[in-house]
């Protein structure tokens, strides 16, 4: 059987779910790393975002489907729970985290750092004041929500977990992000966790900004 191929990444977040994904299910998997809008990407995906999948003759773009596709097709612990109410629960925050929480935490926050539109190329500040606010509060949601079981879904490590972990890891670094994750919030105990998991230590992307286009 030939191993399933991830396009994408090693910074790309989105990528790297996929990517822990596999870990988690023990998928032998190959990762071959492809710029965005690469004509690679674009065959699969219509607007040429990463990552995408190649299984076989199989072909599948947009992260969400294709966790969803390994965790159905491959054995391993189940990252999308049987019980409907905790699975319904994971499709929430994965929702929540890619519709709205990407676009400030990743899209405006993040890129304001690390990919600044600044004639200078240094961090653009004032976009970084104005999506403060949001970025806190954001984060104070989350807070909450781990504050329970250290889960975003019951006391079970959930695709919902995968999805958010690449976006703090780049949060993090930032210093109003490395503020309200601190060691001793609950959001910053769930981080310290996860973040031991081997899944997310095997990928640990390289220094550098990340490539997080919707997928």
């Amino acid at each position: 059987m030939t191993k399933p191929e991830i396009l994408g990444s090693l910074r790309s977040s989105y990528t790297r779910v996929v990517r822990m994904v596999c870990e988690e299910k023990g998928i032998d998997y190959v990762l071959t790393e492809t710029l965005l809008g690469a004509p690679e990407l674009r065959r699969i995906h219509p607007f040429g975002k990463m990552p995408v999948l190649r299984d076989g003759d199989f072909e599948l773009c947009e992260s969400k489907a294709i966790a969803t596709y390994l965790d159905r097709r491959f054995p391993g612990p189940r990252l999308i729970p049987d019980d409907p109410h905790r699975a319904a629960l994971t499709e929430q925050w994965v929702s929540l985290v890619n519709t709205i929480m990407d676009a400030t935490l990743v899209r405006t926050y993040l890129f304001a750092y690390a990919v600044p539109k600044t004639a200078d190329g240094q961090p653009d500040q004032k976009a970084i004041e104005v999506v403060t606010p949001a970025v806190r509060t954001q984060l104070a949601i989350l807070d909450q929500a781990v504050a329970a079981t250290g889960h975003l879904v019951g006391d079970q490590f959930t695709l919902a977990d995968i999805n958010l972990m690449p976006i703090l890891y780049y949060v993090k670094q930032l210093p109003e992000g490395a503020a309200t994750i601190a060691p001793e919030t609950h959001l910053g105990r769930y981080y310290a966790r996860h973040a031991a998991r081997a899944s997310f230590v095997r990928t640990m992307p390289p220094a550098g900004p990340p490539r997080r286009a919707a997928g």
